[in-house]
């Protein structure tokens, strides 16, 4: 089992090293259940939250072994590019691997625990009065990501933690393993919010504060980031059922 701990955590090397065991035997509590696993955790005081990354496939599994670096490495890793750039995220603590005959096995990404407990879901059906500032907030903190070169590929509402702190909002971005380093045009980052949740007025607003803060044409901004929304969103409805009034 490879172990990496960022320093300052040391002395958690006992809960890492029986990780693996206390996870699968219940330790925690869990919440997210899917093909990953996360679970809020704690050691020597300290509020974990700890993902758990599935066995990938045979294929996959000697393509992370030797190739590419895991998605769980990554997760540890670029936090601190983040945290370095005065972006929060989840300070990243450990990365815990296996393997068995040389092949990666689960992986677990150990980050302190958020303490904001809302997310973007939220502003699916509300109206633009009653979350204009928040939007507003997070326009510019996305213009400030793109125009550090940030670009987070999965920008979804559930990957948006926010709380209104000290009288200005906070954002923390997680799940942040699939991540870009480099220019982003302003056409790319139109197309970053195609995901999130909320009514029209909604992304009025966002194209709005968005274009303010990189100094572009607002009318190009809200074009652009309708065109994507719509095109994101027509694909997703042929396939699933949207969870909130879907105005497109």
């Amino acid at each position: 089992m490879k172990i990496e701990i960022t320093p300052g955590y040391e002395h958690l090397q006992d809960f890492l090293t029986q990780l693996p065991v206390c996870f699968e035997q219940g330790d925690g509590r869990t919440i997210h259940v899917g093909r990953n696993v996360i679970k809020v955790m704690e050691a020597d005081g300290i509020l974990l939250n700890v993902k758990r990354y599935h066995v990938p496939s045979f294929f996959n599994r000697i393509v992370y072994s030797f190739f590419r670096v895991p998605k769980g490495k990554r997760a540890f890793t670029y936090p601190n590019i983040l945290l370095q750039k005065g972006f929060e995220t989840p300070r990243p603590v450990a990365y815990v691997e296996e393997r068995a005959g040389g092949l990666i096995g689960y992986s677990y990404f150990v980050s302190l625990q958020c303490p904001y407990r809302r997310k973007f879901y939220e502003f699916g059906n509300a109206s633009i009065a009653d979350c204009r500032e928040v939007v507003s907030a997070f326009a510019r903190l996305t213009a400030r990501l793109h125009e550090a070169e940030i670009y987070h590929r999965d920008y979804s509402p559930g990957n948006i933690l926010f709380d209104y702190v000290d009288g200005q909002y906070h954002f923390s971005l997680v799940d942040i393993n699939r991540m870009e380093f480099g220019p982003v045009s302003v056409e790319k980052g139109c197309a970053n919010f195609a995901r999130l949740w909320g009514q029209k007025d909604f992304f009025l607003q966002l194209a709005q504060d968005y274009a303010s803060a990189r100094g572009v044409d607002a009318t190009y901004c809200t074009e652009r980031i309708l065109y994507y929304r719509r095109r994101f969103w027509t694909h997703y409805i042929k396939r699933h059922k949207p969870d909130f009034n879907l105005e497109l």
